[in-house]
């Protein structure tokens, strides 16, 4: 008997052990839904607090991102609505754990431009948008532009193609093969400058060739109406459709219709709607929401619908378009 206390105290300590140092993979786990007229005001209307208490509105929804113990890293059901990710997925290799936060609220507040653009333009409003390049965001430890690129730089041009969209850069580099050198003309400081960059193999496609940086839009924006989104320490690039959704049911035709939305999508300037990570786990906050309807990127559909119940309408976009002739009551 006194063997088996014994061995019961030590399976107790080394499950506590487990349960409490971090391993290298991280969870992603089912955040609340949060409702979009909550975070957004506008100038000489702002809209009204929503407690989440009431069933009508637009919401977002998002995901916590966090390292797993030792014991989750081996039972991951011990998390309701967990996905167990492999931390090279979550934070490239040098990055840290704060870089990639920043990273995530860097993405947030460009989401929050580009939802407020889409929306105005959408509403007929004119949006005076200057696409300024590709901004630098991450420079990745040990990879080509490592030493050459800063976080910050805007690249207005790659091998001999002007670059003004993200995008177009992504086009550039296209026909490089990994290995070969880019030529890049960059803005630092406000100078340009022109600097030529190693590529290598993508991890997700070797026949692509990569820098080795994160990037993002660069672009200035002036808005007829001034318009303020608080999501607090919200990130990730995902919310943007809900905002822009939350916006126009405010300032035009009504969207909610005395129901509960729940909405999750990347959009673009051009108001295409993109698909996002944490599926499962936005579907299974939507549900916990009370949702009626939840709004996704067409890309995600399939796995919005395998986790989220019969009774919630799940509607897949391409475009920000389509989700609001989708709405319309």
């Amino acid at each position: 008997m006194k063997r088996l206390l014994a061995l019961a105290a030590v399976l107790a300590v080394v499950a506590g052990v487990l349960y409490v140092v971090p391993s290298d993979h991280y969870l992603f786990l089912p955040d609340r839904a949060r409702p979009v007229d909550a975070l957004v005001s506008i100038e000489d209307e702002e809209l009204e607090g929503d407690d989440g208490t009431t069933d009508e509105g637009v919401y977002m929804v998002d995901i916590l991102v966090r390292r797993a113990s030792l014991l989750e890293r081996l039972i991951p059901e011990l998390a309701d609505g967990a996905t167990l990710v492999p931390g090279h997925a979550v934070n490239p290799i040098g990055v840290s754990d704060t870089q990639r936060r920043q990273t995530s609220l860097n993405q947030m507040s460009r989401s929050q431009q580009i939802a407020v653009a889409v929306a105005l333009e959408a509403l007929g409003y004119v949006v005076d948008v200057d696409d300024e390049g590709a901004e630098v965001t991450t420079v990745l430890p040990d990879r080509p532009a490592d030493g050459i690129l800063q976080v910050g730089d805007i690249v207005i041009g790659a091998a001999g193609t002007p670059v003004r969209r993200a995008r177009q850069l992504q086009a550039a580099l296209a026909d490089v093969r990994p290995g070969e050198e880019v030529g890049l003309t960059i803005v630092r400081d406000g100078e340009e400058m022109k600097v030529t960059v190693g590529t290598m193999p993508s991890e997700q496609d070797p026949n692509r060739a990569v820098m080795g940086v994160l990037i993002e839009q660069a672009a200035t924006f002036d808005f007829p109406l001034e318009i303020e989104i608080d999501a607090g320490d919200i990130g990730g690039p995902s919310a943007g459709l809900a905002f822009a959704l939350g916006i126009t049911d405010e300032l035009g035709d009504e969207l909610t219709c005395g129901r509960r939305i729940t909405v999750t999508g990347e959009l673009d300037l051009e108001g295409n709607v993109g698909p996002i990570g944490g599926v499962k786990q936005k579907a299974i906050g939507a549900d916990q929401s009370g949702a009626d309807i939840f709004v996704v990127p067409e890309g995600n559909a399939a796995e919005a619908r395998e986790h989220a119940p019969e009774e919630l309408e799940v509607i897949p976009v391409s475009t920000y378009a389509e989700a609001v002739d989708a709405l319309e009551c």
